[in-house]
């Protein structure tokens, strides 16, 4: 069951300011990939079912869905994938036309803001921009087309006609650094985060918090691929390796990533040095390459599939409403994997702390 949290105007501010914004660099041409709309996928989800103002949507039948990607695009085994399942379920369960935009390494604000124009101009609604750094454009967009229902994953951007659908990656991040700390027998572990903003920091204090719950005396190595406003570090695989190899070469025997496409990477490393890897957003031990997917002892999962689906079914139902929308580790937004049964053995202990996350009793740190 998941469950919408209603928020208060000084909750939107700190949430906003919480989640990291790109900042636009030098002007350049706009540049639009389109992708012909994907099959249906059978991955459950339910509608979040919380009460909403009424909405000018269609009915399912007549809804065209516009969908506009983070760097990496549909095939990146991991943010954006996940966002795609949620996109091809809504196709095959409720009918709706859509069409998916990708993005391209270092482009500016104003690109984003014309595949947002693009989309809007071409008859789509909702629009959905998968990540953080189209919180400028999304902003700026909506304003245009006060009558198109606009949703952004893993930001907090404010607008009359602005669906945020935001997750505590801490938690779920918390649990899998129990698993790393658990696992690890040279007592040393490290994150490999794409890009350093506010949003991966989250991953990171999670990680750290998790791990050190249980064996205070952990060594955590932290890396960043790219600083901003280089984003490249979501969509580089020899930069993630070269970093894991760092890491194991350090000391390490287990690396958890949060770093988009880069993390493909990671996983070679951890492959080349005999290490694990714990994987991130999707259940990566079924999505990565055959050739390094056993070295992932367990991913957290960031359930953008199910706020992408949640949220084109709130529109066909005509109860989509502005605001936060926060998909916690209570609501099921977040959680560990268990693919390969690497840590079958250690999930009692997970789900320990997984319940006292729950019940209020850990307050997972977010790096703010």
């Amino acid at each position: 069951m998941r469950r919408k949290l209603d928020v208060t105007e000084g909750e939107f501010t700190l949430l906003r300011n919480r989640f990291g914004r790109l900042i636009a660099g030098t002007a350049a041409s706009a540049m639009l990939f389109a992708v012909a709309a994907c099959g249906g996928d059978d991955t459950e989800a339910a509608p979040s079912g919380a009460p909403a103002a009424s909405s000018s949507a269609p009915a399912a039948a007549s809804a065209k869905v516009g969908l506009a990607y983070d760097i990496g695009g549909r095939g990146d085994q991991s943010f954006n994938d996940s966002a795609a399942a949620g996109l091809d379920k809504a196709k095959a369960e409720l009918g709706v036309e859509v069409n998916e935009l990708e993005a391209a390494n270092g482009e500016t604000d104003a690109q984003k803001e014309e595949r947002l124009r693009l989309l809007a101009t071409g008859g789509f609604n909702p629009i959905i921009a998968v990540g953080f750094a189209y919180s400028g454009a999304i902003t700026k967009v909506a304003k245009e087309f006060p009558d198109i229902k606009f949703a952004i994953v893993d930001d907090a951007a404010e607008g009359a006609n602005i669906s945020n659908l935001v997750f505590a990656e801490e938690q779920g991040s918390f649990l899998v650094g129990v698993a790393a700390a658990l696992k690890s027998t040279k007592n040393s572990v490290g994150f490999v985060g794409g890009v350093d903003v506010p949003l991966i920091h989250k991953f990171e204090a999670g990680f750290e918090a998790g791990a050190k719950a249980v064996k205070p005396d952990v060594k955590v190595q932290k890396k960043y691929l790219t600083q901003p406003p280089d984003f490249s570090g979501f969509g580089d695989p020899a930069k993630g390796k070269t970093a894991a190899e760092g890491m194991f070469d350090a000391g390490a025997d287990v690396i958890y990533q949060a770093a988009g496409g880069s993390g493909a990477g990671v996983f070679e490393a951890a492959k080349a040095a005999g290490g694990m890897a714990i994987g991130v957003d999707s259940d990566q031990a079924k999505t990565a390459d055959p050739t390094v997917a056993d070295v992932i002892i367990t991913s957290m999962l960031k359930k953008v599939d199910v706020a992408v689906f949640d949220f084109i079914k709130n529109f066909t139902a005509n109860t989509v409403k502005p605001g936060i929308t926060v998909y916690d580790l209570k609501a099921g937004g977040v959680d560990y994997s268990l693919t390969g049964g690497k840590i079958d053995d250690i999930k009692a202990q997970i789900d320990e702390y997984k319940n006292k996350i729950i019940s209020g009793e850990i307050t997972v740190p977010t790096g703010a």
